[in-house]
């Protein structure tokens, strides 16, 4: 059986694609920055929280409710998503109400859900 090598047969460097390439090239701080959001869309209970907060704001009550977790559980992730600006939180009176920081993490999750019907 062959085994697929990822290495160049010969060392050549397309300059030409380099040069394009490098122009689309994320920096370092933005790279780690997104690598973080998408460290927090891999935990299955955030992702179920995005997926509860994309037509309504919730409060810790109602998402743990909705999802079968304890209260504590989802204030712990919440605080994380709010950290990396997924969530954001308004207070009314005693209750803590969140949704969706902006419409990019709504996209994000539905162009996740559209890559997974497409396959």
């Amino acid at each position: 059986m062959k085994t697929k090598t990822t290495e160049c047969a010969e060392n050549f460097i397309h300059e030409d694609k380099v040069r394009r390439s490098e122009k689309h090239l994320i920096d370092g701080l933005n790279a780690t920055k997104l690598a973080r959001t998408f460290q927090a869309l891999a935990d299955p209970t955030r992702v179920r929280i995005i997926s509860a907060l994309l037509k309504t704001e919730l409060c810790v009550c109602d998402i743990a409710a909705l999802l079968g977790v304890t209260q504590s559980a989802i204030s712990h992730q919440l605080r994380q998503m709010r950290d990396l600006r997924l969530v954001r939180s308004r207070k009314e009176g005693r209750i803590v109400y969140y949704a969706l920081d902006d419409e990019h993490i709504s996209d994000l999750f539905r162009r996740g859900v559209e890559h997974l019907e497409h396959g």
